[in-house]
């Protein structure tokens, strides 16, 4: 049990990572937090990878307030991610013609909602995003649907103010990130226990929910 976990937890973190730098390269939008990735790393001479390490050393600071505890996929998240969407920016050409860019971008998508219910499947503790999240809905009170909202909000308002690109890719994530999680959920319930550990977890319950 052990090792497969160990296996989902880091074969979904590397994917996460090149999902993240296929969708960079699609060039149609990105996600809200790599919306903000991207529009630091226009305004400092360092790599999209260290940017997204860097963002989520100084979101797991913010775990300590809201007590918060990482696991072995928390700090596997920072450094694994990193390395997969640098290494993902290196190994792949910058796309031309639309309809090559619209499919990386669909691809994108599905290939990060696969990376996220293996490496939430794998029970072993969430990315540092995903716990600033879970931490706010239990010390606020508040709905994740709202905390969630807020925080993507304001890391993808401050990504497109420093530059970071805003486009069809943006809304296509948002709305079908969530519904395809909830599809490819019951291919791995049966095998990875982290879609179970929630029934004691109102609060993660409740954001995976929303995912």
């Amino acid at each position: 049990m052990l090792l497969r976990r160990l296996t989902a937890l880091y074969v979904g973190l590397v994917l996460y990572g090149l999902s993240m730098a296929v969708m960079i390269r699609a060039g149609l939008g990105l996600d809200p937090w790599d919306v903000f990735h991207q529009g630091v790393t226009l305004q400092v001479p360092i790599s999209f990878g260290l940017v997204v390490a860097i963002t989520g050393v100084v979101v797991l600071l913010a775990w300590i307030p809201l007590r918060q505890k990482p696991g072995l996929g928390t700090v596997s998240n920072v450094v694994v991610i990193a390395v997969a969407v640098d290494a993902g920016l290196w190994l792949l050409p910058d796309l031309h013609g639309l309809p090559l860019r619209i499919g990386a971008m669909a691809a994108a998508v599905v290939i990060n909602a696969i990376a996220t219910v293996l490496y939430i499947g794998a029970g072993m503790g969430p990315g540092p995003r995903d716990g600033l999240m879970t931490g706010l809905v239990r010390r606020t009170g508040r709905p994740v649907w709202l905390v969630r909202t807020g925080i993507e909000a304001t890391v993808l308002a401050t990504g497109f103010l420093l530059g970071g690109s805003v486009g069809v890719g943006t809304l296509v994530y948002a709305f079908g990130i969530g519904p395809l999680i909830g599809l490819m959920i019951p291919f791995v319930h049966d095998y990875l226990p982290g879609f179970r550990q929630p029934e004691s977890d109102p609060a993660q319950a409740e954001t995976l929910t929303a995912a």
